[in-house]
């Protein structure tokens, strides 16, 4: 799925929308973001070294996993919140030039909340992993 599917199914625009394909595969939700290097969060992280902030890594996740969620049907007509980002570790910088990938899966729901998992690559460097959770709440 491009960029204009995924803007069907999450609410995020222009400067936070962190995902530029998606994919679901055997229950898994597969993010992809090519990294430029003129984004807003890389112009002081850290001048003359870039690096994506470790935050936006764990969003580019988040986001990949509300696609999840979307085709799931759960999440039809609610806005998800962030909760809870647990476990986080970063294992390798991402620069620019390089294409972030995100591999996430629900782990449980339990009411309007949802928890999940994920670990973002590049390549096959693992460079963070986290177990996260959000609120789906009622637009």
């Amino acid at each position: 799925m491009d960029q204009k599917e995924i803007m069907q199914i999450i609410p995020h625009r222009d400067n936070m929308l962190l995902v530029e394909e998606a994919d679901i595969v055997d229950g898994e939700a597969r993010g992809s973001y090519q990294v430029r290097g003129d984004e807003w969060f890389l112009q002081g992280h850290f001048p003359g070294n870039p690096v994506v902030p470790g935050v936006i890594l764990c969003e580019m996740m988040a986001q990949a996993t509300c696609v999840l969620l979307a085709q799931s049907g759960g999440a039809q007509g609610t806005t998800p919140y962030f909760t809870s980002l647990d476990k986080v570790r970063f294992k390798h910088p991402v620069k620019p030039g390089d294409k972030f990938e995100s591999r996430c899966v629900i782990t449980k729901t339990k009411g309007p909340f949802c928890f999940a998992s994920g670990k973002g690559y590049v390549g096959d460097t693992l460079c963070v992993q986290a177990e996260f959770s959000f609120a789906l709440m009622k637009e």
